[in-house]
C-alpha cells in the first residue's frame, strides 16, 4: 500500500479542524472558507478586467450560455 503525504497546508489544516467540536463550528468553517474561494475569483476576474482579457463584450458574450454537463436519462 502507497502511504498519503500531506502537504503542510493539509496538515495545518486537519490540525485546526480538530479543535471543531460541533455543527456551529463547522457551519462557521464553511462560511470562511466559501468567502476566502469567493475572494480568489474576485480578485481574479478584477485582474482580468484590468489586462483587458475579459470585457463588456465578453461578458454580453457569455450572457445566457449554460456549460453544464448534459445527462441522458
Amino acid at each position: 500500500m502507497e502511504a498519503i503525504t500531506f502537504s503542510p497546508a493539509q496538515v495545518h489544516v486537519f490540525n485546526l479542524v480538530s479543535h471543531i467540536k460541533s455543527a456551529f463550528g463547522l457551519e462557521k468553517l464553511r462560511e470562511q472558507l466559501a468567502a476566502f474561494y469567493a475572494k480568489q475569483v474576485d480578485d481574479e476576474m478584477d485582474a482580468l478586467w484590468e489586462s483587458g482579457q475579459f470585457d463588456e463584450n465578453k461578458l454580453k458574450e457569455l450572457r445566457g450560455s449554460h456549460f453544464r454537463t448534459p445527462y441522458n436519462k
